[in-house]
């Protein structure tokens, strides 16, 4: 991401990967998108987002839409990262930072491990001990009831992952599935019954059969003014049993 991010106004996000935005200056600008979700609350046409520059001549898009603020319903601002692609690396550095001590002590770092017709976000190693797979969910999707939930609409993919952690544990692995709320609004985590029931019922089926679920939430970087991202501050609650009741 670039240090130097740029203000304007998201006009609208569509064909999943455009957005129109525009900014301070006045410049109307087609942005990049890097979230194939739904983006189900983050979208928000209105609202303030910050932009990453390119000066590659070869990209079609000059433009890329890093990070959007939210009301937080108490007149402060929450600020989220559209960018799912960040994520991994705000995981894999917290990693190198010892800042998730439950997975601390590792020797040896792979991203992207292929395992039975899965490819999971991170295998650490240490010594002779078993392997640790990680298996890293952006969230970003906070309710009207202020807590966090994953995901934002049916994924099968996420359902395949868990089951490829499950089946690692049962062969001495160990799995952990990492929710990662690059929403600085988000104080805890939960299935969303409500979006996909079936993503709901293989987490908790897959829990109890040894897979590690953890939560860390972030901060901002940099000021109000010239922000610069977010980054992995503290770990959340994980609440398997909520269920969001809501229009």
């Amino acid at each position: 991401m670039s240090d130097h991010l740029v203000a304007g106004t998201l006009r609208r996000r569509y064909k999943r990967f455009l957005a129109d935005v525009v900014l301070d200056d006045g410049r109307e600008v087609v942005a990049h998108c890097p979230n194939t979700g739904s983006m189900r609350a983050v979208n928000v046409p209105g609202c303030r987002v910050w932009l990453s520059p390119s000066t590659n001549p070869a990209r079609k898009l000059a433009w890329t839409w890093e990070l959007i603020e939210l009301p937080d319903g108490r007149g402060g601002i929450d600020w989220v990262s559209v960018h799912t692609g960040r994520t991994n690396a705000l995981v894999e550095d917290a990693l190198h930072a010892g800042a998730i001590p439950e997975l601390a002590g590792f020797t040896a770092l792979k991203r992207e491990a292929s395992v039975a017709g899965s490819r999971l976000d991170f295998r650490l190693e240490a010594g002779g001990a078993p392997a640790t797979y990680v298996e890293v969910k952006q969230v970003t999707l906070k309710e009207s009831d202020g807590h966090g939930y994953f995901p934002d609409a049916v994924s099968e993919r996420g359902r395949r992952h868990l089951e490829a952690l499950a089946a690692l544990v049962a062969q001495g692995h160990r799995g952990v599935l990492l929710f990662c709320a690059a929403h600085t609004g988000i104080a805890d985590v939960a299935p969303a019954a409500h979006r996909d029931p079936a993503y709901a019922r293989t987490l908790t089926a897959v829990a109890e059969r040894g897979v590690e679920i953890l939560a860390y939430g972030c901060r901002r970087l940099g000021s109000t003014a010239a922000p610069t991202g977010l980054v992995i501050d503290r770990r959340l609650p994980v609440d398997l049993a909520r269920r969001w009741v809501g229009e």
